[in-house]
């Protein structure tokens, strides 16, 4: 069985509607205040927000499929039956930035079917941009088609970047690496958003990406934006990509063996 034109059509639509929903959550927020706990680690954080506009989104796709499932950052795993349409919500994804007033954070909405990304939305309320795809159709910004960038090495790259919660305390925690691309890339940004990271890749703002320990909420959406938008996602060791997987790493595909090759001779 596959979803027909129409089936994938109207998730996107209530995937639209859900990530802007939470989206105006967030700015809501950012404007009145909200409160700040950790999970944990002193940097692993929660706010108000991140949980209002979780529940929104889900009760948004509550009322119009209230049999899928649905996995969430804050929420886990609903405790329902399964089901061939799974949902993979960041509701807020780049707390850290969101805490500190710095406008880099969005609302990240991934669909799956039979265990296959087929939907990706990311929105960024701070500068009111939408990252559309749908597998096999192309991906776009604010409904206009984007591709991948042409940099056609590393040395003329713009490389981004992440470090997990753990960065004080585990071994492998992404610095050597860290330092190996910096010296060999044309630039090097964090953002402190992996969704916004991958959406930069597909739009041509960025040309590779790497990470450690990421979740499935943090790349379901961009894994199809990416591909659809041309560029080419693995894991470290170029296997097809996981999203419940522990490494990844994007690009506009011209650059990809060039990193590959690099986190091979970083991480041996």
């Amino acid at each position: 069985m596959t979803l027909s034109s129409d089936e994938i059509n109207h998730l996107t639509e209530i995937a639209i509607q859900a990530a802007k929903l939470g989206g105006a959550i967030l700015q809501d927020y950012a404007q009145k205040g909200f409160t700040v706990h950790s999970k944990g680690e002193a940097i692993n954080l929660v706010t108000e927000a991140d949980l209002q506009s979780e529940k929104a989104i889900i009760e948004c796709i509550r009322k119009t499929f209230p049999t899928h499932q649905i996995l969430s950052e804050e929420q886990g795993l609903q405790d329902i039956p399964q089901h061939p349409i799974k949902w993979i919500i960041d509701p807020l994804d780049g707390t850290v930035n969101f805490a500190h007033g710095f406008p880099m954070y969005n609302v990240s909405i991934g669909v799956e079917y039979q265990g296959t990304c087929m939907i990706g939305v990311i929105y960024d309320p701070t500068r009111d941009e939408l990252f559309l795809a749908q597998q096999g159709r192309g991906a776009t910004l604010n409904s206009t088609p984007i591709h991948v960038s042409a940099a056609p090495k590393l040395a003329e790259a713009l490389l981004v970047t992440g470090f997990a919660y753990d960065i004080h305390t585990a071994t492998d925690n992404n610095l050597k690496e860290f330092c190996a691309f910096t010296v060999r890339a044309g630039g090097m940004r964090r953002t402190g958003t992996a969704a916004i990271d991958l959406a930069y890749i597909a739009c041509g703002r960025l040309d590779g990406f790497w990470e450690l320990q990421l979740k499935p909420w943090d790349t379901a959406a961009g894994k199809v934006i990416v591909e659809e938008a041309g560029g080419q996602i693995t894991n470290y060791a170029g296997d097809p990509y996981s999203i419940y997987g522990q490494t990844t790493l994007a690009t506009n595909t011209l650059i990809h063996s060039e990193m590959l090759g690099i986190l091979k001779e970083t991480r041996e």
